[in-house]
């Protein structure tokens, strides 16, 4: 019997690597969970139906409700994709209009094609020397509300997939002002609320609609999130409807039974978890704060750029400056320590952590990276690069639209070599992942600037997905439109 990837995945569990990376579970089993397939059942007698859910499965998500102080939770065995296309599908109209952030996951950028939406990009402020998306400026959220009154929903993420939180407080009293709904893309703040030394929930702070990836940054497994509902402005029975479109007609019981042992392991003991999590991310910080080469993100990086706090158990560690970048700050990591990383750019590398790491974990995390900024780090005297400060950083850039993305998705295209693109009019998506926001979408104008953050990943080896030749060498493009 050929099981290639199940032996790979027992290797690599049995193994002395350490992720600092997705799922929240870290592998360690915080609450019972025996043999999966023991547990692996259809919707028989007495265990309910998620998409007409009056028993267990009922009982289940009103748990979760309770824990997260929303109206009305939904289970999603389809990961917060499933939760983003429902909820924007369920407060807009078939080609309204919606703003959005820039720096949002390519799941709101197919809910937009897939319901040929208008879309008004929010920009947020951006670490330039870094490449980290920051705080979104509520002033600018105003201006475009002005322009565009007919707008159907907003869609922000908050924190960002590097930890940034944006101020949620004000844009809800801006958009219910309006009378239009918010939708708050908080997969990466699952975890928030249970400590006041993180953010507090957008549940709590009054968006209409906030998504959770469990598994992000709890102890859940793989594809598990959770939707709220708040208010009368989202309509949530359109909502519902959607969920039974997007998510599985055969949704996983033992998916549903990590999200509920997970609720159950909040609710008995997060006060516990939460408080010594707390204790070895302060001393992990302390100790990567007297780094001299490398450097690790900080809250006041944040505040600087339009973040109103950070998400501590981010561990964002810049290489700018030195003669490191990501990419290879990641494969020492890799390599000499057996430390996974979440993400590599060329500017940083990114460690999520959980209330599930360990205490060998985390020093193991220090102990590299105190030795490698001592021993293999070296600062470097380039302008372009400095580690200083960076001030209080600038706007996001946007692209020039042609044409919305689902108009651009109707269109003739072609293939052209990617450095022959500038001017021509982008047919297919192109992203970093992760994290997964699009450097260009369908329906934008190519330029020398995108070209050449393309160029810059590929040569430090960080992956560049969405197009149709996967070598990144040629691009889609619409035929015959040029600017």
């Amino acid at each position: 019997m050929n099981r290639d990837l199940y032996t790979r995945l027992k290797a690599y569990g049995s193994s002395d690597f350490y992720g600092f990376h997705m799922p929240g579970h870290k592998r360690q089993m915080l609450y019972p969970f025996d043999n999966p397939m023991g547990i692996d059942i259809t919707e028989i007698d007495g265990f309910d139906n998620l998409h007409h859910a009056e028993g267990i499965l009922m009982e289940a998500q009103g748990r979760a409700a309770a824990l997260y102080g929303s109206s009305e939770t939904h289970f999603l065995v389809n990961g917060s994709t499933a939760g983003l296309l429902s909820a924007i599908a369920g407060c807009t109209t078939r080609g309204g209009k919606i703003i959005m952030a820039r720096n949002c996951h390519k799941a709101v950028y197919h809910a937009a094609f897939l319901n040929e939406l208008e879309v008004i990009y929010w920009m947020p402020q951006m670490d330039t020397i870094n490449g980290i998306n920051c705080g979104l400026p509520v002033d600018n959220l105003k201006k475009l509300l002005e322009k565009n009154p007919e707008t159907q929903a907003i869609v922000m993420t908050s924190p960002t997939y590097d930890g940034v939180v944006s101020n949620v407080d004000k844009v809800v009293e801006i958009v219910h002002k309006c009378g239009i709904p918010l939708i708050v893309d908080e997969a990466h703040g699952a975890h928030f609320g249970f400590d006041p030394r993180f953010p507090g929930s957008s549940v709590g702070k009054g968006a209409d609609v906030v998504i959770h990836s469990l598994h992000k940054t709890l102890p859940s497994m793989t594809q598990t999130a959770l939707i709220h509902l708040n208010g009368d402005l989202a309509d949530r029975e359109k909502i519902r409807r959607y969920l039974s479109i997007y998510q599985t007609s055969s949704p996983s019981y033992v998916l549903m039974s990590s999200i509920d042992s997970c609720i159950g392991l909040l609710n008995e003991r997060k006060e516990e978890l939460f408080d010594s999590f707390c204790q070895k991310l302060t001393a992990v910080r302390d100790q990567l704060g007297q780094m001299e080469k490398l450097r690790l993100f900080t809250r006041e990086d944040a505040i600087k750029r339009e973040g109103v706090a950070l998400d501590l158990s981010k561990l964002l560690i810049t290489t700018r400056g030195t003669n490191l970048n990501g990419k290879e700050l990641s494969g020492l990591l890799r390599e000499k320590y057996h430390l996974e990383m979440e993400m590599e750019t060329p500017g940083y590398v990114l460690a999520l952590t959980s209330i599930a790491d360990t205490e060998e974990g985390f020093q193991r995390l220090t102990q590299a990276l105190m030795e490698i900024d001592g021993q293999s780090a070296v600062i470097v005297e380039d302008s372009q690069t400095g580690n200083t400060d960076t001030g209080a950083g600038a706007s996001m850039k946007g692209n020039e639209t042609v044409m919305s993305i689902w108009q651009a998705d109707q269109h003739r295209k072609k293939s052209v070599p990617l450095g022959e693109s500038s001017g021509l009019v982008s047919g297919e998506f192109v992203y970093q992942y992760p994290p997964g926001i699009p450097l260009i979408a369908p329906g934008e104008v190519i330029n020398g600037e995108i070209l050449e953050q393309i160029r810059l990943a590929k040569a430090q080896g960080i992956n560049v997905q969405g197009m149709k030749d996967y070598t990144a060498e040629s691009i889609e493009i619409l035929d015959d439109i040029r600017r």
